[in-house]
Parts: C-alpha cells; sequence; structure tokens
C-alpha cells in the first residue's frame, strides 16, 4: 500500500475517534456540568415580578454563584387585587411563565424549582400555587416572606451584587472581609432597613444571623409596615378627610387645581387605615380631592405620619418606639419600580424626561417628601451620613430586590447537580458504567496519541522516500 494511503487512513480514524471523544464529553457536560437553575416569584402588594436565576452545578462554600438571567412583570396588579376573580390570574402568570420556559434548557424544566413568595399581606397564595402546578416546573411551595426576612433577603442581594461577598469568600481572613453595605427597600406596603451595627452584641435580640460563603454576619433588620409608598399616601388622605369631615377635601401634596375622586373603600379599605375610618364610613362613597400644591403643609401632612412620642427620648430610637442602632456605613436604596425612581429623581432634582401615568404624577409631591421624611428624621440620616445613600434600580443585569438573596439562601439547601439526577439506574450499576466509560475515554485518548505517532512516521518515510527515488 502506497503511504500517501496510509496516512489518509490514519486521518479518517483520527477525525472518528476525535468526533466519538467530542461527542462523550459533550454528554459528560449535559449530565454532569450543566448549569441549575431557580425561579422566585415576587408577589409584592402592588405587582407580581418573576426572577429566573442561574448559577454553577460547583458551589462556593455551599453557596450558589447566582445571576440573574431573565425578569418578567406580570401584568396588572398585585395578586391580592384578583381575590373576587381568581381566574383572571391564569393568563397574566400564563404569559410570563411562557417566555420563563424558552430561557431554561427543556431538559432541566423538571429540575428546576420555582418559588413563590408573598410580602406586604398577599392572601392568594393557593391560587398562584395552582398556576404553578401546572407548569413543568417543580414548584417547592408559596411561603409569606416576613418583614425581617425580606429586609435580610434585601441586604444580601445588595451586597451579592455589590461584590463585598465573593471579594474576600475562602482568600482572606475574617479581619480583612470587606466591609458590607446597608439596605434600604422601599416598597409598596412597608420598608425594611436592614445593615449591620457597630456592635451587635449591645442588642442580640434585634440583630439576625446568616452564614453565606463560609463567613458568619449579624445584621440588624426590621420591616415597618404601613410605611411602604402607597400605603402610607392612603393613611394620609385617611387624616385629610378626618380632619375635614366632608367629600370634598384639600389636599395639600397635590398640584395646585389638581383634582380626582376615590371611593373610601380605596383608602380607608386598608389594614394600614383601619383605625383612621370616619364614624359614617360607606365604602362605596366618593371623595373629591382638590390639589392645593402646598409644600409646607405637604410636609406638615407627612409628619403626622410618624409617631415620634412612642421613643420617650430614648436613645436608638428613631420612631414608633421601634429600637434602631444609628445607621452605619454606605447604604443602597433599592428602587425597584419607575414610580420610586421617578419620586428620587424629583427629590434629588434630576432631570428625567419619561412619559408617566396619571397616577405617577399627582403623587410626586407626596413621595419625594415621604422618602425624606423616612429617611432623615426616620432613620435618622443626617448631613454626615445622608452622601453614602447610594439610590438604584439596578446593578448590571440584576434588580436590586429581595428575591436574588432569597435564591442565594435557598441554594445553601440545594445538592450539588449530580445529587439532583434522577438515575433510572442503581448506584452501584451507574458506578461500574462511568468507570467504563472513563476507562473508554482514556483508551481513546491513548488511540489518539498513537495515531498521531504513525502519521508522523509515515510522514517521515514517506518524505525520505521521496528523497531516494531515482529519476
Amino acid at each position: 500500500m502506497h503511504p500517501l494511503s496510509k496516512g489518509r487512513r490514519a486521518k479518517k480514524y483520527s477525525c472518528m475517534w476525535t468526533c466519538k471523544l467530542s461527542l462523550f464529553i459533550s454528554l459528560c457536560n449535559v449530565l454532569f456540568f450543566s448549569p441549575q437553575y431557580g425561579i422566585v416569584l415576587d408577589a409584592g402588594s402592588s405587582r407580581t415580578t418573576v426572577y429566573v436565576y442561574e448559577w454553577p452545578a460547583e458551589k462556593e462554600n455551599d453557596t450558589g454563584v447566582v445571576s440573574q438571567i431573565f425578569k418578567c412583570s406580570v401584568k396588572g396588579p398585585g395578586i391580592s387585587s384578583y381575590e373576587n376573580n381568581p381566574g383572571a390570574l391564569a393568563k397574566p402568570f400564563g404569559d410570563c411563565l411562557n417566555k420563563v420556559k424558552e430561557r431554561i434548557p427543556v431538559h432541566l424544566h423538571k429540575n428546576t424549582s420555582a418559588y413563590l413568595g408573598a410580602t406586604a399581606g398577599m392572601r392568594l397564595l393557593r391560587c398562584s400555587g395552582n398556576s404553578l402546578n401546572s407548569g413543568p416546573f417543580e414548584f417547592r411551595g408559596a411561603q409569606i416572606i416576613t418583614g425581617p426576612e425580606e429586609g435580610l433577603y434585601g441586604w444580601i442581594t445588595a451586597n451579592y451584587l455589590t461584590g463585598n461577598f465573593l471579594e474576600v469568600s475562602g482568600l482572606l481572613p475574617l479581619w480583612f472581609q470587606k466591609e458590607t453595605m446597608g439596605a434600604l427597600d422601599l416598597g409598596g406596603a412597608s420598608t425594611q432597613i436592614s445593615f449591620i451595627p457597630e456592635d451587635f452584641q449591645d442588642n442580640p435580640n434585634s440583630t439576625l444571623q446568616v452564614k453565606l460563603y463560609g463567613y458568619e454576619y449579624n445584621v440588624y433588620t426590621h420591616s415597618f409596615q404601613c410605611y411602604g409608598r402607597d400605603e402610607a399616601e392612603k393613611r394620609s388622605l385617611a387624616l385629610l378627610l378626618q380632619s375635614r369631615a366632608s367629600s370634598n377635601v384639600d389636599n395639600p401634596c397635590y398640584p395646585q387645581n389638581y383634582e380626582t375622586a376615590f371611593t373610601m373603600k380605596y383608602f380607608c379599605g386598608s389594614l394600614c387605615t383601619q383605625s383612621l375610618r370616619p364614624a359614617n364610613y360607606y365604602p362605596n362613597q366618593l371623595v373629591k380631592f382638590h390639589g392645593t400644591g402646598d409644600p409646607g403643609l405637604c410636609q406638615e401632612m407627612v409628619s403626622l405620619l410618624f409617631n415620634f412620642t412612642a421613643c420617650r427620648d430614648r436613645r436608638e430610637c428613631p420612631f414608633n418606639g421601634i429600637h434602631q442602632p444609628k445607621v452605619k456605613g454606605n447604604f443602597v436604596v433599592g428602587l425597584r419600580t419607575q414610580h420610586f425612581f421617578l419620586s428620587i429623581s424629583f427629590l434629588l432634582l434630576i432631570s428625567v424626561v419619561l412619559i408617566v401615568t396619571e397616577t405617577y404624577a399627582r403623587s410626586y409631591c407626596f413621595s419625594a417628601n415621604f422618602i425624606y421624611y423616612l429617611l432623615v428624621h426616620g432613620y435618622k440620616f443626617d448631613a454626615e451620613t445622608w452622601p453614602q445613600i447610594h439610590f438604584q434600580k439596578e446593578v448590571g443585569n440584576s434588580s436590586i430586590a429581595w428575591s436574588l438573596g432569597y435564591m442565594l439562601s435557598l441554594t445553601n439547601m440545594i445538592p450539588a447537580e449530580s445529587k439532583l439526577i434522577q438515575l433510572p439506574l442503581k448506584p452501584s450499576l451507574f458506578a461500574g458504567l462511568l468507570l467504563f466509560f472513563t476507562a473508554m475515554a482514556l483508551l481513546c485518548l491513548i488511540f489518539l496519541v498513537y495515531l498521531c505517532i504513525v502519521s508522523c512516521n509515515q510522514k517521515n518515510i514517506s518524505h525520505v522516500e521521496q528523497v531516494f527515488t531515482p529519476e
């Protein structure tokens, strides 16, 4: 046989075995090294958002390195608004879940866990759970996230996204650990503050301990119910109605000459305004509000939402009789909705050109005053600590929301991916097959090396023959 023919055959075998080895490696990657996915539904008071997170099978210090890869806002209001028509939830939820299916590989759907976390008085958990149970994902259940948990998860999210965990994870001693940031979350029904105080041992009952990436943190966190922006505005409307005792009420926080009308149920039907209901409370009665555009009176009205006398001059007690250590370090404020983004822009005198709805526009003055009053008179930020507050909607492509911290916490309980694969084989048989394929891969590698050596020798022989062939 001609030496060149032998060379071509060697190349053919080499290509065939290279393709087989590549296929085997690809199969191993699919079975053992493909990433994991998790879904969190943030069911808030005013809207529901679906987040999709991804992390590698290998964890870092028992905590998955999680990143947000997709976000979908469910159309319509929060799920509590569907109390009288639960079936109407199916379509908006389905639209988002169909988009989620496209972002997660089909073969991983059944091993993808989905969680629904409800905050601020959500009550339709069973309805939402049924929608998720009918999908291809593994629905792990719905739960109400407590105020302290929401604050803690928000703190975890803020520090994870700003790199305060991974930059020191397992590489530096604890005393050289990077300083963490505090977190402020401004929601529709509640607001949370979370940070590591100067000395948590002074008040151990007000801190929560969390372990992430090999380190333990003692975090002060508190959630102020009814101090979310939406519920705070409803309380202000109820207070105005009390002071006027009329169905025509002046509102100093609304723009001058602006007029609107609400039913009593809209702002007095909430649990936060139950104690402020007038004696002649008629849920369907309309109350007209006339805007006067008075900044001074607006600030005065906002101040009535805070109870400063309950602290009775106690140290480290800002309002409502709640203990809070002195704020320390940098803080990130998660502005999860366009409403808050516009309010902060207005407060900081940032020029923002956006098309906004009437609901947003009429509440600019109230929202800005309320947020400012909460931060300065409520949480006690002053001229020195105010520059340490950073207002952000996202870091990178990830939203600053409690849901990422929730997912990070849950990954501590999710085992390595190889343990999640449901195998139809006995462990001993699977181990034997794995050993067999590993041995075959090594033999293929040895054979490929042999083919390369033979091919090189054939080329050398062919070259020598050509040199000494007589003409």
